[in-house]
């Protein structure tokens, strides 16, 4: 028997057209988030802080402005709102179109959030995408696409990161989520511990109308990033991680030191 709770069976695509998300994408390529963020990202901070115990690692290498793509692992619905906790930009989602019904798809929107159609070749997705960054905005997306309804990070990569990096030349925060698997089991009262931890940015020169092969290289190397981060969480801890750091930190500034000696 599972040690997490189920989840609910996916549902990959949409049967409503195209053209019923364009005022979504129209919302969010020319308009801020407002309140309904500010308002959600409090209630969320709020749950996070004292039920999942959330503390973040390295939020310095995420760029106080200009474009940035944000790339975490992905196990839980609260996974956008973990990874923004301790960012004061405001990060812009995506999330799949089945999301955007009422009464909720007036919070997304004014959230700004942005459609996304599984299933289907969604151009408008990297368009929204693209103009957000265009304006020196943070986009979150993920390499594994969906959810993992294993508990275990997925050992494949969606090529979408990689053309959303290479066509826009933004840097890529790789971010490790850990302990978010076990969020669902608050059913059955059991909260997990929450780690999030910032890595060093990545940086892909800007290609236009980069090929399949170049962008599926780029979102492989983008999980490969996030699945170290990831496993030193599984194996050291939060505070081993911590002392790891501490330690590399040390000896970069004794090294800098003495490079001034001499």
């Amino acid at each position: 028997m599972s040690d997490l709770a189920p989840m609910r069976e996916q549902v990959y695509t949409d049967p409503r057209p195209k053209e019923h998300f364009d005022r979504f994408h129209e919302r969010a390529r020319t308009r801020e988030p407002d309140w309904a963020y500010e308002l959600t990202r409090l209630l969320t901070s709020l749950y996070a802080y004292v039920f999942l115990r959330v503390r973040s690692i390295s939020t310095g290498n995420v760029p106080g402005k200009g474009a940035v793509i944000l790339a975490p692992n992905h196990f839980s619905f609260m996974d956008h709102f973990l990874m923004g906790c301790y960012i004061r930009r405001k990060v812009r989602f995506m999330a799949k179109s089945q999301l955007f019904k009422p009464p909720m798809q007036f919070i997304y929107s004014h959230g700004g959030v942005f459609p996304v159609r599984r299933g289907a070749r969604d151009d408008e997705t990297f368009i929204t995408a693209e103009t957000i960054l265009a304006r020196g905005g943070a986009v979150t997306m993920y390499c594994e696409g969906g959810r993992s309804r294993t508990g275990k990070m997925s050992t494949d990569a969606k090529r979408g990161i990689g053309r959303l990096a290479l066509e826009t030349g933004a840097p890529v925060v790789p971010i490790a989520i850990h302990g978010s698997s076990r969020i669902r089991n608050w059913k059955r009262l059991q909260f997990p511990k929450v780690t999030v931890q910032y890595g060093q940015p990545l940086r892909f020169e800007r290609t236009e109308n980069p090929s399949r092969e170049l962008q599926q290289e780029v979102a492989n190397q983008i999980l490969v990033e996030i699945k170290l981060l990831y496993d030193g969480l599984e194996e050291h801890g939060r505070k081993g991680v911590l002392k790891r750091l501490r330690e590399q930190a040390g000896s970069a500034r004794r090294a800098r030191g003495g490079a001034a000696v001499a």
